[in-house]
């Protein structure tokens, strides 16, 4: 969860253009507004590399943007 329709862009942009990985940014009005988010689709072809790839960009990125780190 994002919140912020421009960050959700800007996040997915640099993931794709810094980190080569390609994540849908979802905005309004497929979701509500102020509930923003990232679609991550894991397939079996992404090894445990590529999921470890993810998380620390996505951690650089949530730090860079000062986004709040949710627990599920």
């Amino acid at each position: 969860l994002v919140g912020d329709a421009a960050k959700c862009k800007w996040i997915s942009d640099l993931l794709l253009d810094n980190c080569g990985v390609y994540v849908q940014p979802i905005n309004y009005p497929t979701v509500p507004k102020k509930t923003e988010r990232l679609r991550i689709t894991p397939t079996p072809l992404h090894s445990d590399a590529d999921i470890a790839h993810l998380v620390e960009a996505l951690h650089s990125l949530w730090s860079r943007c000062a986004l709040a780190r949710h627990v599920a």
